[in-house]
């Protein structure tokens, strides 16, 4: 009896520190709603999930509350197919008077600056869409040419960028309202998008700053992903080199390697004996790795039918940007958890990425190389 007596204690305290976690709430009216049901729901990156509801009666009060969470997060109130967007850092009290006529556009919030500014961008971009589909009707009516119409979606679009750039993403980038800035959407598509010169700084400026205030944040962490994914793409400059510390001297003749790909097979470099192999060290996520690939593809593709094979070793810390980026490559492509402390790295005794060794079809290291230009001579000279 003692012993289940103590087992109960320790579930109640369990339980009493579970429901005692710190609390945001969002409270407030809705207007011209009665017997209309109120969703209070998550806004997460790939889906929107409902936190609680409730029925309004003619007064239309309601008031909800969740765990304050560990990072800023977005979530919404939602009458019907209508929502208010707003997010939440702290343990805060935002409150939202709203009409059920007008409930996207036509409410208050008070409680937070953030709020405030979503508030600010969602009307804008209501604006915006509102001209846009005015335009549109026009020219379906013929009463305005679709040349001239584009031309005048552009420049909007452009004005409406510039002022949000200026006034929301760059004037507070570790703010949640410049994330929310970056996934706005007129027609369906992104105003924003990371794989263009001038858009991807304002991504960069918002991931930076949420890497730094909110490391571990799955939200941050994807950011920083299509950061960089965007940044490879846009990309034009001179590779940036990465150092590795340099422990151990390599040694002359071939070591082998077996890691593991991203389906979790494991591949064996001297399992490639009978093929001419280049042995790539490249961290993916490093500037300058795009371009590196695609003078890969151009090697692989000339001379794959002769007997070239390539095994990639990424020494990347993310191993979901890894994956992405390694989707749909070619050749063997496999990930060292260890990163830049692995011995995998140390034996060969590589002091940066990316670096490369001929391996001729003997499972002989022929030659060393760092400039993928010189790639095309040494693979003749093996082949």
């Amino acid at each position: 009896m003692k012993k289940v007596g103590f087992f109960l204690t320790v579930i109640l305290i369990v339980l009493s520190a579970c429901n005692n976690k710190e609390k945001f709430h969002v409270q407030g009216t809705v207007t011209n709603a009665d017997n209309k049901v109120l969703y209070f729901e998550a806004e997460g990156l790939d889906s929107v999930s409902i936190l609680d509801s409730v029925k309004l009666d003619n007064k239309g009060n309601f008031s909800f509350k969740g765990n304050r969470p560990e990072c800023p997060e977005f979530y919404r109130l939602r009458l019907g197919n209508n929502v208010i967007h707003f997010s939440v850092d702290s343990t805060e009290t935002i409150d939202i008077a709203a009409n059920a006529t007008n409930f996207t556009a036509g409410y208050s919030i008070k409680g937070s600056e953030s709020c405030q500014k979503i508030k600010e961008l969602t009307l804008k971009q209501i604006q915006l869409q509102e001209t846009v589909n005015k335009l549109q009707n026009k020219v379906k009516s013929g009463s305005f040419d679709g040349a001239l119409a584009n031309d005048s979606v552009n420049h909007m679009i452009d004005k409406y960028k510039k002022d949000v750039m200026i006034n929301y993403i760059f004037k507070g980038p570790n703010k949640p309202y410049a994330y929310f800035a970056l996934f706005q959407n007129i027609n369906g598509y992104l105003l924003f998008d990371s794989n263009n010169k001038k858009d991807i700084k304002c991504f960069q400026a918002v991931a930076t700053s949420l890497n730094t205030f909110y490391p571990k944040s799955l939200r941050s962490r994807n950011l920083y992903n299509v950061t960089i994914k965007g940044l490879q793409t846009t990309y034009s400059g001179p590779r940036k080199m990465i150092n590795i510390p340099q422990n151990k001297v390599s040694s002359a003749g071939l070591i082998n390697i077996s890691l593991p790909d991203m389906d979790g097979n494991i591949h064996k470099l001297t399992d490639l004996k009978g093929k001419v192999v280049i042995l790539d060290y490249v961290m993916l996520s490093a500037k300058g790795a795009a371009q590196h690939n695609f003078k890969l593809r151009g090697i692989y593709n000339k001379y794959k039918k002769s007997g070239l094979e390539i095994y990639q070793i990424a020494l990347d810390a993310d191993e979901h940007y890894w994956k992405t980026a390694a989707d749909n490559l070619p050749w063997i492509c496999v990930r060292d958890e260890n990163g830049e402390q692995s011995t995998n790295v140390t034996l060969y005794n590589v002091t940066s990425v990316p670096t490369m060794f001929i391996i001729n079809r003997s499972n002989e290291v022929k030659e060393r190389i760092t400039d993928a230009n010189k790639l095309d001579t040494a693979i003749k000279a093996v082949l």
